[in-house]
């Protein structure tokens, strides 16, 4: 809302002084309305000057290109303001975005570095007595800055339109097509007067199909056995058999873990870990080796531990589908931010950007600040999807153990259940049922007291009673409800005291397997939490004074803004231990008045915990009144538990016999281990406020969760319970979303051809890139929605087509016509990732180990690896021969030989790496201890397998590029050996001198390039 200083300002501006109604006003709260000399006098002498030197060159009429659409050369520039808003409140210095951005609190202006501080009190002087400006002529507007209108914007561009199922074109040359795919190719070059390509020799296609189907070299009887298969069906038989590998899934996850900035460890200070990531990983190799279908592992991603049917394990029965949910939380973490707000706005921003990039292909996260400048995004889109992330929370999940102990939870309640109800009637038959006064006190609940109360376990409702886990029931117990217990070692019924969440002994025992982790100082992380945590609804702490009444021994946390990497200097305060001693456990959280929290209970192992109030701002006299209130709750079940064992005992000791029996059978069938990885926790459902300019300092309106309103419009969204996450999947994978399958077939399309039909894989927005053939995008996104959204059905479509197998050579003529081969007239070379240089390395060398999951291989440190967070250990130079999958990415510390060859840093969604040619690639494959291990494992193996020369040489060729050398070839290589065997005087079976050989092979163009 517009203030009145604000309103009055534009008043003055647009009608002059006397025009404004509302002058008096004005004049009295602010003195710029009639600025004295003096201050006109300090604004060109102090002011104007910074402007001037700092300002105009990016915001002015004088600016190449106007910056955030904000001008400061005219004091009605900066009232009216930018994209962000008004950059000047004339007498409110916190709320002036200039200020805010010269301060480096939000934006961070000038960007070449902060202005010295007595400038800065300069700005603020300034803006504090009413911004005083001169009466002149405001400098001519550069341009009108088109108002955001998201519906045009939708209409206008291509990506928001619905997908058409387009027939494939007639061509001329009707024999070259083998899909419908190579019509809409053709269709396009011929229009343009060119031909494709002629299609790659047989050893091409095989080395080319191999790398980007399962990421390794076909072995010499590979492609003798192809290479002889003379057949028509040959190809399809060989792209059969690489679809069916094991090393598919690693290839294409490796794929997927860039879109979803898969690391191991936190970054920033100390590179904290983040436990148990690889099981994240190892979910996606196996997801895509089952392929799974794509719009369930969207499914499972975005509500993977809310699917009432999740997809289990077919070896090992577990939980798949709750894995997926840990990409949620694989981003950056810092630990001990002062502003805890502003920390969990950040991580919400990377978890909307890496999901709208991945699943979408557009860019929500511009709209955090203010809406799109391009796209039809607007910022109550952006704040509506973080409702979903503020009505969600992370653990580390027993991801074995949670369907089969669900089901051993269900059978425990239902037994529980139909003791309680012997119980109940024995009391009613025997007319010893309560009363209510009994029960409970005899007047209600005083308004001091019910204020002070946050949650109370005797009234909360089922849909906010959630846990991890299942160690606290279904639902609290309730005062007089029956329960069993062991004393004495014999089984009794006992009665409730108190309404409470409390965890059943029942469960005890539980083991929950974790990574061993290199770097954790978090001090949540050695507390026994996972499947054993219980969890208060969300609320907003207006006291810092919260209270808990409990009985038992363990912790509660205090879970700030989703904040959970406790490790440094602050927030340790938000962790307090229980003792069986205590009664009210206090936490002192006066620095978190105005931020949301809920609380976390975890017992102590083989420990009980009851939780039956938690308050805030309640002072000892009201705490006191009430566990009085508890206490005479506690006497009347008392009195009456004493009447009914006194009278029903031997009915009551038969009845907790049999009870217990039963429990007793049922416990022995709990799956006790379980091995954990991250996962989501469904909480209270929240609607998200609108951050003004994105500061979390200064919250908006509330805006509903709704998906993208260019596709579902803007109306509240219909949640059944909780976050609404089961709601958002079903969005994106709605057939009226246009995005997600053009989105997913690009992907293929870009790592099978090279380059995507839009090339920016992430970026489907007006500033991406257009689709050069955007008929053939939606014929194979209606392709890929009638196969069952089958991501190798899809990519088998692509690797059998004609298009698949042109040849990288072309003619000048076609290059010169089509440059960039925006008409895919050739396939052009295609550089190999890091990682599929340095698995092929191993391969060949007969070194690879193809053991397949697990706990992350330790990087392998070097001597210039150094700083916080440095690994407890370094791995081994060879990573155990595993694959580079399995290899542990470390934010702080990634592989030298990685980065070299433009391994991203995960930072944000990679779909499309960059590929460049720097002279540090050619020298560490030259120089790398591993390169050249390797090089002299792999010319080991080629004498151990070929005692003369020239079969030796063929089989190294062979297994290499998939091809026998030409005779050129063989007398250049005959030449290199003579001549090194000469000058060094050693047997022509030398180790040392056919490693030499191999290295120079490793280091041809051609080994780390397909054709």
């Amino acid at each position: 809302m517009t203030s009145i200083r604000q309103f009055v300002w534009r008043c003055v501006l647009t009608f002059g002084f006397l025009a404004c109604p509302w002058v008096g006003i004005a004049a009295a709260e602010s003195p710029a309305v009639s600025p004295t000399q003096e201050q006109l006098e300090f604004f060109e002498k102090e002011v104007r000057p910074l402007l001037a030197e700092h300002c105009y060159s990016c915001h002015s009429t004088k600016s190449k290109k106007l910056q955030a659409g904000l001008r400061v050369d005219s004091l009605a520039a900066m009232l009216r303001g930018g994209d962000s808003g008004e950059a000047v409140v004339p007498g409110d210095v916190d709320g002036s975005l200039l200020i805010e951005a010269v301060r480096y609190d939000s934006y961070e202006m000038p960007p070449k570095g902060k202005l010295p501080e007595q400038d800065i009190a300069t700005l603020e002087r300034w803006v504090e007595i009413g911004a005083p400006w001169p009466h002149e002529d405001a400098p001519e507007e550069a341009a009108t800055r088109p108002e955001f209108d998201l519906e045009q914007r939708s209409q206008d561009h291509w990506v928001w339109q619905p997908i058409r199922s387009p027939q494939p074109p007639a061509v001329k040359n009707k024999s070259w097509p083998r899909q419908p795919l190579d019509h809409f190719v053709l269709h396009r070059l011929e229009q343009a007067g060119l031909e494709p390509s002629a299609d790659a020799d047989r050893s091409a296609l095989l080395r080319r199909v191999s790398f980007d189907l399962i990421g390794l070299p076909p072995t010499p009887e590979q492609a003798e056995r192809f290479l002889g298969d003379k057949s028509p069906q040959a190809m399809e038989r060989l792209v059969d058999e690489l679809l069916d590998s094991p090393h598919f899934g690693e290839r294409w996850g490796r794929h997927w873990l860039d879109l979803v900035r898969y690391a191991e460890s936190r970054g920033h200070e100390f590179d904290n870990d983040a436990p148990n990531a690889f099981q994240y990983r190892d979910y996606i190799i196996r997801a895509l080796n089952a392929d799974v279908s794509y719009d369930q592992l969207i499914r499972e991603h975005i509500a993977g531990d809310l699917l009432e049917q999740p997809r289990t394990n077919p070896d090992e029965g577990f939980n798949e589908s709750i894995l997926g949910t840990g990409f949620w939380f694989l981003g950056e973490w810092v630990h001990s931010p002062v502003d805890i707000l502003k920390d969990e706005s950040d991580r919400f921003d990377n978890m909307i950007d890496v999901m709208s990039k991945a699943f979408l292909g557009v860019t929500v996260s511009c709209a955090r600040c203010h809406d799109h400048k391009f796209d039809a995004i607007s910022t109550a889109d952006y704040y509506s999807l973080t409702g979903f992330l503020q009505g969600s929370d992370y653990r580390q999940v027993r991801f074995e153990s949670i369907q089969h102990n669900r089901k051993i939870a269900d059978a425990l309640s239902a037994i529980d259940a139909k003791y309680r109800d012997s119980v109940r009637q024995l009391l009613a038959d025997r007319q010893l049922t309560p009363s209510t006064s009994e029960l409970s006190p005899n007047e209600p609940i005083a308004s001091d007291l019910a204020a002070a109360i946050v949650v109370d376990y005797g009234t909360i409702s089922s849909a906010q009673y959630h846990q991890d886990g299942f160690l606290f029931g279904d639902r609290p117990q309730q005062v007089g409800q029956p329960i069993v217990a062991m004393r004495d070692d014999k089984p009794v019924i006992e009665f409730s005291t108190a309404a409470a969440a409390t965890s059943d002994p029942f469960w005890n025992g539980l083991q929950s397997v974790s990574e061993k982790g290199m770097n954790s100082r978090n001090k949540l992380a050695n507390l026994p939490r996972s499947g054993r945590t219980l969890r208060t609804p969300t609320f907003e702490l207006t006291d810092g004074n919260v209270a808990c009444l409990v009985q038992g021994a363990g912790h509660v946390v205090a879970c700030v803004d989703s904040h959970r990497l406790i490790a440094g200097p602050l927030h340790g305060e938000t962790i307090k231990a229980i003792k069986p001693t205590d009664d009210w456990v206090q936490l002192n959280l006066n620095r978190y008045v105005g931020h949301r929290l809920h609380l976390e209970f975890t017992p102590d192992e083989n420990a009980q915990l009851e939780v039956s109030l938690i308050t805030q701002g309640a002072s000892k006299p009201i705490r006191k009144r009430l566990q009085k209130r508890q206490q005479s709750i506690a006497a009347g079940v008392e009195k009456m538990a004493s009447r009914a064992g006194d009278i029903l005992a031997d009915e009551l000791s038969e009845i907790a016999r049999l009870w217990s029996q039963e429990r007793s059978q049922l416990q022995s069938q709990i799956m006790h281990r379980s091995r954990l990885a991250m996962a989501m926790l469904d909480g209270t459902g929240e609607d998200a406020s609108i951050y003004i300019r994105g500061n979390s300092s200064k919250p908006g309106e509330v805006e509903p969760r709704h998906f993208l309103t260019a596709i579902s419009g803007d109306d509240p969204m219909e949640i059944r319970s909780g976050s609404g996450r089961r709601e958002l999947a079903e969005h994106i994978n709605d057939p009226g979303n246009p995005l997600t399958p053009r989105v997913i077939v690009n992907r293929i399309w870009h790592h099978l051809i090279g380059r995507g039909i839009v090339p920016t894989t992430d970026d489907f927005g007006v500033l991406g890139q257009r689709p050069t053939h955007p008929d053939l995008l939606d014929h194979l996104a209606t392709q890929f929605r009638h196969d069952g959204q089958s991501l190798k059905r899809l990519i088998r479509l692509i690797v059998l087509s004609r298009t698949y197998r042109m040849s990288s050579h072309t003619d000048e003529a076609a290059l010169a016509a089509d440059p960039k081969n925006q008409l895919f007239h050739h396939r052009p070379p295609k550089r190999l990732e890091g990682e599929v240089i340095r698995d092929a390395l191993l391969s060949i060398s007969g070194a690879l180990d193809p053991t397949q999951f697990g706990e992350p291989i330790p990087i392998h440190l070097t001597a210039f690896m150094d700083g916080r967070g440095r690994p407890g250990r370094s791995g081994p130079l060879d990573g155990e021969r595993r694959r580079s999958i399995y290899t542990s990415v470390r934010r702080n510390f990634l592989s030298p030989f990685m980065l070299t060859f433009d391994t991203p840093v995960p930072f944000s969604t990679m779909g499309r790496r960059n590929v460049s040619n720097v002279p540090a690639q050619a020298l560490i494959l030259m120089n790398d201890p591993l390169v050249v291990e390797l090089a002299g494992q792999w010319a080991e193996r080629a004498i151990s397998l070929h005692s003369s020369r020239q079969p030796r040489i063929r089989w190294m060729y062979a297994s290499a590029f998939a091809r026998q050398p030409t005779d050129k070839e063989l007398a250049i290589a005959d030449a290199f050996l003579d001549s090194q065997r000469e000058a060094r005087q050693v047997d022509p079976d030398d180790a040392e001198l056919w490693g030499d050989f191999a290295h120079a092979l490793i280091n041809t163009k051609e080994f780390i390039f397909l054709r």
